[in-house]
């Protein structure tokens, strides 16, 4: 049980389970927000009058300030507090989801979805770090699991819902569903949650957050434009000289400038923690075109309405949840290597099967099956990365640690959003004949079909990372818990 202080200055008991409801719905809001625009994408490139390139931005603003600050997020939840961190983000989330409702242009939107992305980096971290000092042991897994179900399903239900909202509704309802979602979080929070902190704060790397956020945005402009302009080109080159200085200065910032670094460098002296990084980050890369391609393909390609295509993401979150749990109550017998092996060759299996995509398709042949395989894919990796990244951190980390896994998850579906949008869009147009319907479709369904290909590619290379990763097994995960401090951190 967790003590939660009562209105009158006493102190009560709120039953765990409440507490880890609490991390569940944040978290779910937070990676929901990632793809429930992804199905409404052709009524808000409509709507708001997106060029074709201009519409990743949509996704892009949200997850390139998700990822930048995650890591200030990270480190604030550790120094100021859990129940603190997660106020500021959910009222911060919750405001821009609202405002970006109300968008009536391209570059209203665009800001409310980097604001949001902002309330997310406070957000996220602060999640896994009430349930990693809620919880200890057997139960500890059992939550991470849990927590783990919920961050997965995010994904695929944020195409189911963002497909009803959108037919039914309207695309702004993809952003307004936050609002009464994030009142109700943040009122139990208010509520149930009790504070832990540290007996001493130290400054945030404010600047560090700020040039990590801008060079990856630069990078992503320089990848997305080679739509129009040749990587040899004067414009691309100099946005990739800008990205290139500006995490420069970040890296000197860590290691020279700040005093409270955002990414203590000495934290990848952990190969543990190093080798999850390196698999989340192929992992993001491959798992987030999944989703933007196919729902694109559905629409596009297979004349699915927004309603149909969100429906047709049901068997694919079902199968994140049920890789989640049997990753959960696998990973203390099998240990952390080998569920992150079996993972990353079904997610590589899948991607090559998904890549046989043609315009005369069905889905029930070409998209359910390799679709369900690389969700559950993704639901087997969740809780063994999320242990092995933790495993040799200090409980007063964790809320570090979790902001560089997640980090590393984002940074690589954005960049790797950019880059397979690029190849995609690159190779229809080299095969793109004018006239014709049929030529068209056939012309859009490979370049999908390409992207996929190369994300099979990444998923391989994720294999072959996983064995960066140490066997860390039951007994070894156990001595971990047991060494972590239980009381590192003071009730407020």
């Amino acid at each position: 049980m967790s003590e939660v202080a009562a209105p009158g200055g006493s102190h009560r008991h709120t039953p765990d389970w409440l507490v880890l409801a609490i991390a569940c719905v944040a978290q779910f809001m937070v990676v929901l927000d990632v793809s429930i625009v992804n199905v409404a994408l052709p009524s808000i490139g409509r709507d708001l009058h997106y060029s074709a390139t201009g519409l990743q931005w949509v996704v892009n603003a949200y997850v390139l300030t998700f990822a930048g600050f995650l890591l200030l997020g990270g480190r604030a939840a550790d120094l100021y507090g859990r129940r603190r961190l997660y106020l500021v983000g959910i009222t911060i989330f919750t405001g821009a989801s609202l405002l970006g409702g109300f968008a009536q242009n391209s570059t209203e939107l665009t800001i409310a979805r980097a604001v949001q992305g902002i309330g997310g980096a406070a957000l996220s971290p602060a999640t896994l770090t009430i349930i990693v000092t809620t919880f200890s042991g057997v139960r500890l897994a059992k939550a991470l699991g849990m927590w783990s179900a919920v961050a997965g399903a995010g994904g695929a239900v944020g195409s189911i819902l963002g497909g009803v909202l959108t037919a039914e509704l309207s695309w702004r309802w993809v952003l307004f569903v936050n609002v009464p979602i994030g009142v109700g979080a943040a009122v139990a929070a208010l509520l149930y949650l009790t504070e832990l902190r540290r007996p001493v704060k130290l400054r945030l790397d404010v600047l560090g957050a700020i040039t990590v956020t801008a060079g990856l945005a630069t990078l992503v402009y320089a990848i997305v434009g080679t739509d129009v302009h040749a990587w040899t080109s004067p414009q691309t080159l100099w946005a990739l000289g800008v990205a290139v200085v500006l995490l420069a200065i970040f890296a000197y910032t860590e290691l020279k400038i700040a005093s409270t670094p955002l990414v203590p460098f000495s934290l990848f002296r952990s190969r543990a923690l190093t080798g999850a990084n390196i698999v989340m980050f192929l992992v993001g890369a491959a798992f987030f075109s999944m989703w933007y391609f196919l729902s694109l393909y559905m629409q596009n390609v297979l004349g699915f309405g927004a309603l149909k295509a969100g429906l047709a993401f049901v068997p694919m979150a079902v199968s994140i949840i049920i890789g989640a749990q049997i990753s959960s109550r696998l990973v203390s017998k099998l240990g952390v290597r080998p569920l992150l092996l079996v993972g990353t060759a079904l997610a590589a299996g899948g991607f090559v099967w998904l890549g046989q995509i043609l315009s005369t398709s069905s889905y029930w042949a070409s998209v359910f099956g390799p679709g369900s395989l690389i969700a559950l894919a993704l639901g087997l990796l969740f809780t063994p990365l999320a242990s092995a990244a933790t495993s040799s951190v200090a409980q007063h980390e964790a809320g570090l640690a979790s902001g560089v896994l997640n980090t590393s998850r984002q940074v690589g579906g954005s960049i790797g959003l950019a880059v397979l949008a690029t190849i995609a869009t690159s190779h229809t147009k080299s095969l793109l004949v004018t006239g014709g319907t049929h030529e068209a479709l056939s012309a859009l369904t490979a370049g999908y079909a390409r992207a996929f290909d190369v994300a099979a590619i990444l998923g391989a290379v994720a294999f072959a990372a996983a064995f960066i990763v140490p066997s860390i097994g039951r007994k070894a995960e156990a001595t971990t818990q047991a060494r972590q401090p239980a009381s590192g951190l003071e009730p407020a």
